[in-house]
């Protein structure tokens, strides 16, 4: 290990890796800027560190000693510093295009291009725009270059700015029908109405960074097409092929969808053959999760690698059968090089068809990289070949180092290039008389027309077993999440994919019903993937470590994987414990905390005490396929290491019993108490008590009881509001009071009861969300919370919460937080006056940040 972080000299030159290192530290660092600075700092910073570097390679060359040693660490500095500036400044030119925040949820009169193929979803078209100009009441405005857009389908919900009121409640929201999307092609030219927002996501500890994603596609405002029939309907205004390879994706994913009645296998056709990943249904993506093969169902680096290598061999052997007709094109290019760098263009073209997606970037610049170094005759280590490859991907897209799957391939290939299973391995065989130059590794007992192909299958089982055993404890930090069954399910899957589904879902592209043979061969996959995942230990997970347990895990599954005498193998057992034992650190008893999950439009609460958990409501539903347990409770959950003895589901409402099934499912010890009715369908996933006023039990010196609803309420016709279940969390000094979707009259009957004395509460989760119909000053007065927070989207259609609440907690003094300001926001009794926002403590530049400021922050 310390040659590879060492400089090697040659000749009095400087070794390139010191370089290629520093560089992408530097971008590293300057990833985790909250801020940028002005453009024009980065851009100076840039300029001398380019000089310094030029001016020390000259120096360093003919010194020694510790001259020479504080002039390569004066490089590398110099190296990082360029990697600092040169990513400042294309971050502050890329953030210069934002939307101006006074034109979000404006009707704005736009005709622009679609750039993309468009995605169908269960109730909206999705697709990209290019504005090409834009107007309000007929004067222009300047938007976004490219701007995301949904067209939704069936009913839509007036807002309330469309209904000329202060705010809204759902149950006096005007249903309107939507003008059917039509059919979109990239390509296209359109007019239409949309209304925007700035590119907002949730925020949650360990969750997806939606905006980073958001921003590395180019896109920096989002909404959606005004297609109400009191709208001015989209126009199409022509059609073009100025997308033509897009519009071919698009034609040959129709043509799949039609020739395949089944639409699981279908969508994983269209994934392999168009990019289109999104055409895979979520309990596909379940499975292929469990079973850890979930990288072969999208276009990733391994289908293009291995097309560049049929590419290349193609070419090559084309290459050579030109001698037959003229010698001079060999003589000119010999047929290795020409069949290297015509893989590299096949497979280049490849990348586009499937959509050029991120991972197939990363592998064209990859693969690039390594031809043209190999095709220039430099013979580099290969320790600064693979930082060079590294480097090369990081200047194209700077915040591919916040991505898992850049960490994922780039540890990958430098484990096998560490391990050596190639070179090392037939060294080894040789020594021990058991390698043929021809055969390669032969037992006795085999033929020799066997030696070759058992060796290659040896080779290929030893190189799966390294990756695996490096990458576990990575996958752990990343995913939280590891396949038991992932080296088998690979084993087969690997081969299966790339050399038979894959092959004929390209050739069906030529020739449609190839698809049918593919789409068998996608249905025997699938029986024996589901089979593995139904084993009881497919896949365990574990709460998020630091990173450095990540890196001493990594060290220790490559330290196993070595060609080293075992006692110095075990050592790396050792290493691989932290990530895999790692606990967070829980309360102590008679304290507890909550955590309010950054769901969106819903309640999702999760209350800890030192040894239990309980989950007050489950968010919203966004579809059939996506919902706030999937999406965000699941994986905040696993993050955490948590194991919910009981999920609360405050009432039938789908913004708080959307998640629900997610989350019974992942935590099946969990019991279920709620005021859903009999009938629901949640019922047959877990039978559920029902939550009554009275209700009391204590965790570890704490106390939680139901103060609502009634006997009685459950006899009364109402609305699912008004069953609301409210929980008390008490440890006699602080208090939590969770209160669901309770609106004026239940407040009242709160307020002035007999318990009227134990309302008062340190933290309120705000009730209704902040609707006009709640938060009456009564019942704020009874509860004199020191914390209130409304669960709320960004920019919600109900505009919760209202004006005239805000007015009424303002006026007490109490600090209302706004989920969609705040993120998952973090309270504990042991330090009832400070509350943490996620949205501050995780904040990046490429990060929205709400103009409301929050008070007492």
């Amino acid at each position: 290990m310390d040659r590879f972080f060492s400089a090697r000299v040659r000749g009095g030159a400087i070794s390139p890796g010191l370089v290629l290192f520093g560089f992408i530290a530097g971008v590293a660092v300057q990833l985790q800027q909250s801020t940028l600075w002005p453009g024009g700092r980065y851009a100076v910073l840039g300029v001398l560190a380019a000089t310094v570097l030029g001016l020390l390679q000259c120096f360093i060359g003919a010194k020694k000693g510790i001259v020479r040693g504080a002039g390569l660490a004066a490089l590398v500095v110099a190296a990082a510093v360029s990697g600092f500036g040169l990513t400042g400044w294309r971050a502050g030119v890329f953030q210069s295009n934002t939307l101006n925040s006074a034109l979000e949820g404006r009707d704005i009169d736009v005709v622009g291009r679609v750039l993309t193929m468009p995605q169908p979803a269960e109730d909206a078209l999705r697709f990209r725009l290019r504005v090409e100009s834009a107007r309000i009441d007929g004067q222009p405005v300047s938007l976004p270059p490219q701007i995301l857009l949904g067209w939704y389908a069936g009913f839509g919900v007036r807002e309330a700015k469309d209904l000329r009121a202060e705010s809204a409640d759902p149950a006096e929201m005007a249903l309107e029908l939507q003008r059917q999307p039509q059919p979109l092609r990239a390509g296209d030219r359109w007019q239409m109405t949309v209304r925007l927002k700035a590119p907002h996501g949730n925020s949650n500890p360990h969750g997806f960074d939606y905006e980073l994603w958001l921003w590395e596609q180019g896109i920096q405002a989002a909404g959606y097409v005004r297609a109400g029939p009191r709208d001015a309907p989209p126009v199409k205004l022509s059609s073009s092929w100025a997308h033509p390879v897009e519009r071919a994706r698009q034609s040959v994913r129709e043509a799949i969808f039609q020739r395949i009645e089944n639409r699981q296998r279908a969508g994983v056709l269209a994934a392999l053959v168009v990019g289109d990943q999104n055409a895979i249904e979520r309990a596909d993506w379940d499975v292929f999760r469990a079973t850890g093969v979930a990288h072969l169902m999208s276009i990733s680096g391994l289908h293009i690698t291995m097309f560049a290598w049929a590419a290349s061999l193609l070419v090559a052997s084309l290459w050579r059968s030109s001698v037959r007709l003229t010698p001079r094109l060999c003589l000119a290019l010999p047929a290795s090089g020409a069949g290297a760098l015509g893989g590299l263009a096949l497979a280049a073209l490849y990348a586009l068809f499937s959509g050029w997606g991120v991972p197939a970037q990363r592998t064209i610049w990859m693969l690039a990289t390594v031809v043209l170094l190999r095709q220039s005759s430099r013979q580099w280590p290969w320790r600064h070949t693979w930082l060079l490859a590294m480097a090369v991907v990081v200047v194209l897209d700077p915040w591919a180092l916040m991505q898992a799957g850049f960490w994922l391939s780039f540890v990958a290939v430098g484990v096998l290039f560490a391990t050596d299973s190639g070179a090392e391995g037939a060294s080894s065989q040789r020594a021990a008389g058991q390698w043929d130059s021809k055969t390669g590794w032969l037992p006795s007992f085999f033929p020799p027309w066997l030696g070759r192909p058992v060796a290659g299958l040896a080779r290929a089982a030893r190189e799966q077993w390294v990756v695996t055993l490096a990458l576990a404890p990575l996958s752990l930090l990343l995913f939280n999440q590891v396949s038991l069954v992932g080296l088998l399910a690979n084993a087969v899957a690997i081969p299966w994919v790339t050399l038979l589904v894959t092959p004929l879902a390209m050739l069906g592209v030529l020739y449609a019903p190839v698809w049918e043979g593919a789409a068998w061969a996608v249905g025997v996959l699938e029986v024996f993937l589901q089979a593995q995942a139904r084993w009881p230990l497919a896949s365990v997970s574990v709460a998020a470590a630091p990173i450095w347990c990540a890196v001493a895990g990594v060290m220790g599954g490559v330290l196993l994987a070595l060609r080293l005498p075992w006692q110095w193998r075990a050592l790396g057992l050792p290493l691989m414990l932290p990530v895999l034992l790692w606990q967070p650190v829980r309360v102590v008893p008679g304290e507890f905390e909550l955590l309010v999950a950054d769901i969106g439009q819903g309640n999702a609460v999760l209350v800890r005490t030192a040894r239990h958990t309980l989950l007050y409501d489950a968010g919203p539903r966004f579809s059939r396929e996506s919902d706030a347990g999937q999406r965000v409770l699941v994986p905040l959950l696993r993050a955490l290491g948590e194991r919910v003895d009981l999920l609360m589901l405050s009432h039938r409402d789908s913004d708080h019993t959307g998640g629900a099934p997610a989350v019974l499912a992942m935590q099946p010890q969990a019991r279920l108490l709620s005021s859903i009715e009999e009938g629901h369908e949640l019922q047959a996933l877990r039978k559920s008590t029902r939550c009554l006023a009275g209700q009391r039990w204590e965790w570890d010196a704490v106390t939680f009881e139901v103060l609502h609803p009634g006997a009685a309420d459950y006899e009364a016709k109402g609305k699912p509001n008004t069953l609301s279940c409210v929980l008390r969390v008490s440890n006699g000094r602080q208090t939590a009071l969770l209160v669901g979707d309770i609106e004026a009259a239940q407040e009242s009957r709160l307020a002035t009861g007999s318990g009227a004395s134990s309302l008062k509460a340190d933290f309120l989760l705000v009730p209704h969300h902040g609707s006009k119909t709640s938060s009456s000053a009564a019942f704020l007065d009874a509860v004199q919370p020191q914390w209130a927070l409304a669960q709320a989207g960004y920019r919600n259609r109900f505009s919760h919460p209202v004006d005239s609440v805000v007015a009424r907690y303002q006026a007490r003094g109490i600090r209302l937080i706004r989920s969609s300001q705040c993120g998952a926001a973090g309270w504990q009794s042991l330090q009832p006056a400070d509350l943490s926002c996620q949205r501050q403590t995780g904040l990046r530049y490429w990060h929205h940040v709400p103009e409301v400021s929050l008070p007492g922050l």
